[in-house]
């Protein structure tokens, strides 16, 4: 009988000291699961700080970052805004427009230098004198590019300052028919043999101009590689010779 309530008394004991560890341990998770949630939200706080930080480098219109502040915590609080909806949106259309004129102008300089400079380049080779230039980066020896073709195509875009507009990397060769890309593109590829690698330096009026969501008067410089000559188009490809297009419109979110 006293070996029953001694492995009793253990029990109840062992019980206990369970009980107690299994709370201490409870109240311990419970802290570690605040102290990960709070620096969480301070995380996420400066991201979205950073997020608004990034975005407040709008091309041509220089923000005061104090003022924003302020902005933000006024109406974090609830102070009236220093404007309405509607005179915001006005002022901020205007500010844009006079932004896009300024940036259009410096590009469109940009691109006439560039090309008068890179005209004087012993490998540079004009189609069009001050619009349209290129280079021979590897010879070619297959059939050549003609009117009406849907040339198989390696090729990397990139602006004068050297960010990527749009890669055929991600998809490997892409058909593109040259009747639906832009004139310089298809003026560029045209006499190109299969094997054939060119640089190709666009100036705006052949390419987009400011007729796109892409920066207005951008010089475009594709690399450009002919992987074979108008092969027929295979189930799918027609989402990527769309996808060319597709790609170069949405590169305005990385170009800015």
């Amino acid at each position: 009988m006293f070996v029953t309530i001694r492995n009793s008394l253990i029990s109840c004991m062992i019980l206990f000291f369970s009980l107690n560890s299994v709370a201490t341990l409870s109240a311990e998770d419970a802290k570690q699961g605040e102290d990960q949630q709070e620096a969480e939200l301070q995380k996420l706080s400066e991201a979205f700080g950073h997020f608004i930080g990034r975005n407040l480098s709008s091309p041509g219109i220089e923000f005061d970052l104090e003022l924003v502040i302020k902005g933000i915590r006024d109406g974090a609080t609830g102070k009236p805004e220093p404007m309405s909806e509607e005179e915001y949106e006005t002022l901020m259309k205007t500010y844009q427009a006079k932004a896009y004129e300024k940036i259009s102008d410096q590009n469109l300089k940009a691109s006439n230098d560039f090309l008068k400079e890179n005209a004087k380049k012993p490998e540079i080779i004009e189609i069009e004198p001050g619009m349209l230039q290129y280079t021979v980066l590897k010879e070619g020896q297959g059939k050549a590019v003609a009117e009406g073709d849907t040339p198989v195509l390696d090729y990397t875009g990139k602006f004068l300052d050297g960010n990527i507009i749009d890669s055929s990397e991600k998809t490997g060769p892409v058909p593109i028919s040259l009747d639906q890309t832009i004139p310089g593109f298809k003026k560029g590829i045209l006499g190109m043999r299969e094997g054939e690698k060119r640089k190709l330096f666009i100036h705006p009026d052949l390419g987009f101009g400011t007729s796109s969501a892409l920066p207005p008067n951008a010089l475009l410089i594709f690399e450009v590689e002919v992987v074979s000559v108008n092969l027929p188009v295979e189930e799918g490809q027609e989402e990527a010779m769309e996808g060319f297009q597709n790609d170069i419109d949405s590169a305005i979110e990385k170009s800015q």
